[in-house]
């Protein structure tokens, strides 16, 4: 079957007639395949490699038995989650010239992504909290940020990551889609389902900026407010040293935060840019928007 001819819509019952759907991946021409494969191929074993020997230098170095490393450690194994939801199915299809994904893993691909970016986005949160504590609190610090603590704090964010991740996929899989199949991307998502679908997603979209906004919106808060009072506290550090060595613990956290919600926020405003101009999605923000200043 051709690919014009998987595009065309198709029907079936309840109104949903494709059982898998089509990712085009990075680049349409075959050609071009082998050299995507062995840089994807290279980048991924190069992010599993690093991520599991940080993982393992904090497990066996006693030194490293901190709050701070503890979740450099559960961010380490997200991040190898992440890049396995998304990348090796992708080189599966590269290698055997197969661009189809059932519609269930698709939906299971969807799930897990938004589960453990989601995760991912909490535990950066309780980094910037951990750096607050310890450099502007930390007389109390040892108290504030116990085992039990961080364990809290981990358990906090895979219930909500879990939250948001079950809520979307279940959402997701009311829609109908009845063709085209095609996914201009390698993995399935979000953004690029709702265009795929052929029946309203204005609930989707409104649900996806709701949750996202708590789900994004307050861990980014924050994290600007911790930093605020970090920045704040250096400042009144007296010695250069002593401030390049403060600044120097929070450098690297600050740019993956910087990169992680940068890439976040291109990706989804990209579907608000474009599905948000629809006059009944416009009007029912405006009403929740006015319902809440109303309350105000």
């Amino acid at each position: 079957v051709s690919l014009q001819e998987r595009m065309q819509p198709e029907s079936g019952i309840n109104g949903t007639g494709i059982t898998e759907f089509i990712l085009l991946g990075l680049v349409e021409t075959p050609g071009l395949w082998p050299v995507v494969f062995i840089l994807f191929l290279f980048a991924y074993m190069v992010t599993v490699g690093s991520n599991l020997s940080i993982l393992a230098a904090i497990l066996v170095e006693s030194k490293l038995h901190t709050p701070m490393y503890f979740f450099l450690g559960n961010l380490s194994v997200l991040d190898v989650g992440c890049i396995t939801v998304t990348v090796p199915s992708m080189l599966g299809r590269l290698l055997s010239h197969k661009c189809t994904i059932p519609y269930e893993a698709c939906l299971t691909q969807l799930f897990f992504f938004h589960l453990l970016v989601g995760v991912d986005c909490f535990l950066l949160t309780a980094m910037a909290y951990d750096r607050f504590l310890a450099i502007c609190q930390p007389l109390t610090y040892n108290t504030r940020m116990s085992q039990t603590v961080q364990r809290m704090l981990v358990a906090v964010s895979w219930a909500c990551a879990f939250t948001n991740a079950l809520t979307h996929t279940v959402a997701v899989s009311t829609l109908n889609f009845c063709g085209p199949s095609v996914i201009n991307h390698f993995y399935c998502d979000l953004p690029q389902l709702f265009q795929l679908s052929c029946s309203s997603t204005q609930l989707n979209e409104l649900l996806l900026f709701a949750v996202g906004f708590i789900m994004a919106g307050t861990p980014l808060a924050l994290v600007v407010t911790s930093y605020a009072h970090v920045a704040a506290a250096v400042l009144r550090i007296r010695s250069v040293e002593g401030r390049k060595k403060a600044f120097s613990t929070c450098g690297s956290h600050l740019t993956v935060v910087a990169i992680f919600y940068g890439s976040g926020i291109f990706n989804y405003m990209r579907l608000g840019s474009a599905n948000l101009r629809n006059p009944d999605v416009q009007g029912a923000l405006w009403r929740v928007l006015r319902g809440r200043w109303s309350l105000a």
